[in-house]
């Protein structure tokens, strides 16, 4: 491949205890978590609108938040999150978990919410803060160093409508969802596979209507889709690849492919009965890059405890399984100032989608985040922060450190019930 020697002289924009890459849920959690410690924050979205695919994804589904037997897993910001979400938009929270009377023989605690309003909300939480916003920038590079406890970041490179500009930072936190930064500073990370899917919103006459009836905004939208694989991969093309999501050449054939495809579908239909009201603006990957943690969480991984847990979980598609999600799945020996939080967590196989959906990915963040502001205090490297002090702090936050013993039943299931698209 043909080379060119680019030099550039770039100013220095200004110095964060914080920096924080990628604006979707998780990275958010993790700039508000630390901006509440204390720390000067600055978040770096490429996008204009926050919540990643929670939001401009069109992935608006809070996925179940408890055990399916009464007892709610997920608290903390994740909770918040989803309160915050439905705040001044629709929601599907069932009936039993407003009224406080789940118990096992109800429905799960979750809801789908208005997208575009969660993330109106979600800007005015970063503004209240305080985190200082850079949107329309993409993170073009880092500036590593080697320093005694190992690589270190100086900061990171933006590209935007200002050129390309640097940013010092104390801690980078990598919430891309891709692991950009990381791969950047050289970080040892691990290439996932996806299947072919795309979400967007329609709007029919018919759902017009039972809107109308029924004085809900919600029932006016319906499910528009390009390819139509499911979370195990359901529906996937036979013969089609599977794609990384980690090249622009990929990213740009994922999006034709899947854009061609909704439109081939929509051409049957009477053009005056429907409109495509919302597209994804980024592509509905699953599993792109992640970090390759000093632990990996596995499915085998189910009720065992871990000494460094910085949140318990449960299983979106199974009842009763739950987890617990180790520090060590966010760092990365050797890297002294460098965290990751959301899809890029160190996960293998199921355990990987466990991880990344909307609740965890916010849990993981808010741990990133605390954890950030730590290491800041004590001077600590980021990958060997005192667990004990993490834990307290996000304890005091109402995070299940550990899930209970008794929660285990004697007997589970093991059927995923796929719940499709998320």
């Amino acid at each position: 491949m043909k080379e060119i020697l680019f030099t550039q002289k770039v100013p220095v924009k200004g110095k964060y205890d914080v920096i924080v890459a990628g604006g979707g849920v998780a990275g958010i959690a993790a700039a508000v978590a630390a901006r509440r410690a204390g720390k000067s924050v600055l978040l770096v979205e490429k996008t204009i609108t926050p919540g990643g695919l929670a939001t401009i994804g069109l992935v608006n589904f809070f996925v179940p938040m408890c055990n399916g037997r009464g007892t709610v897993i997920i608290k903390g910001m994740a909770e918040e999150f989803l309160r915050l979400s439905v705040k001044y938009g629709f929601d599907t929270i069932p009936e039993c978990w407003k009224n406080g009377t789940a118990g096992a023989d109800k429905p799960r605690y979750m809801t789908h919410y208005s997208p575009q309003i969660f993330a109106l909300a979600l800007t005015e939480l970063m503004a209240e803060e305080g985190v200082d916003l850079r949107y329309d920038s993409v993170v073009a590079n880092v500036e590593m160093e080697q320093r005694n406890e190992g690589m270190h970041c100086c900061g990171i490179y933006t590209e935007s409508k200002s050129g390309r500009e640097f940013f010092e930072g104390g801690i980078i936190i990598d919430a891309t969802g891709d692991a950009d930064v990381l791969f950047r500073a050289h970080v040892p990370t691990v290439q996932g596979r996806n299947f072919f899917t795309c979400i967007a919103k329609l709007l029919t006459l018919d759902s017009c209507r039972m809107a109308a009836e029924k004085g809900n905004i919600r029932e006016c939208y319906r499910a528009c889709f390009g390819g139509n694989a499911t979370l195990y991969g359901h529906n996937h093309p036979q013969g089609m690849k599977l794609f990384t999501g980690t090249s622009a050449e990929d990213v740009t054939e994922f999006t034709v492919l899947n854009q061609r495809e909704m439109l081939r579908k929509l051409k049957g239909d009477d053009r005056n009965t429907r409109e495509v009201v919302t597209l994804p603006t980024m592509p509905n990957f699953r599993t792109t890059r992640r970090i390759d943690g000093n632990v990996t969480l596995q499915e085998s991984d189910t009720f065992r405890h871990f000494e460094d847990s910085v949140g318990a979980i449960c299983d979106f598609d199974r009842r009763d399984f739950l987890y617990e999600i180790p520090y060590g799945t966010m760092v990365r020996d050797g890297f002294d100032n460098l965290i990751t939080a959301g899809r890029s967590t160190s996960g293998e196989g199921y355990a990987w989608d466990v991880l990344r959906v909307i609740p965890p990915a916010i849990l993981s963040g808010q741990a990133a985040g605390v954890a950030a502001a730590q290491a800041l205090d004590t001077k600590r490297p980021i990958f060997a922060v005192e667990i004990a002090p993490l834990q307290e702090t996000l304890a005091r936050q109402n995070v299940m450190i550990h899930f209970d013993d008794s929660l285990i039943p004697e007997k589970v299931g093991s059927a995923k019930e796929d719940t499709g698209h998320i």
